[in-house]
């Protein structure tokens, strides 16, 4: 009787290890997803009391509670509706009262431009759930992104991504992105 021939198994290791290399090179991994932030410049060393207090009506408050339902400004909000009031808010095209003041500023291309000094006010309960976080940050950064848009299509005719960088730059400077993060508390908990 004969004996089976054997496999030789002395290059297995090295086929594995072929195999191994190629599928991590081909396959895709999950990312996290996050926001893109810029924090601000550390301040020097000036003592807190010198700041001017910022005035009720130049600030947008925006609050999530752990039932992910919005209270802007004293009202309730669905976030399709978060986008429009938060543009209302930051352009102010009739000067209300209730809406944040404006300085006339010298901007590069434009001349005097008023520039607003509102400040979006942003806070969740901890219990809010992630991905509502993330769709309202989407539309209040949204609603900055279309006022920047739509002044330069109004200006240079070309949507913002197609500008100079020296003509987005005067874009971003009269409508800066000015959105503040409170630390999240729980509310409502007993």
């Amino acid at each position: 009787m004969r004996k089976p021939p054997e496999i030789p198994s002395a290059s297995l290791a090295d086929i594995a290890f072929l195999l191994l290399i190629f599928f991590l090179t081909t396959s895709s991994m999950d990312t996290d997803i996050g926001l893109e932030r810029r924090l601000p410049p550390l301040a020097p060393d000036v003592e807190q009391d010198d700041a001017p207090p910022i005035k009720e009506r130049n600030v947008f408050i925006v609050l999530v509670n752990k039932d992910n339902q919005l209270l802007v400004e004293g009202e309730w909000l669905q976030i399709g509706q978060l986008r429009e009031k938060a543009k209302e808010f930051l352009e102010n095209p009739n000067d209300s009262e209730n809406l944040p003041e404006k300085e006339i500023k010298e901007v590069d291309f434009f001349g005097e431009m008023p520039i607003t000094k509102g400040v979006i006010s942003l806070q969740n309960d901890l219990g809010t759930q992630y991905g509502v976080y993330l769709e309202v940050q989407n539309e209040l950064v949204g609603a900055v992104n279309e006022l920047r848009n739509e002044l330069a299509m109004s200006k240079f005719g070309k949507p913002l991504a197609m500008l100079t960088k020296e003509q987005q730059d005067a874009i971003r400077e009269i409508y800066p992105q000015r959105i503040s993060e409170a630390e999240p508390k729980r509310v409502g908990v007993k």
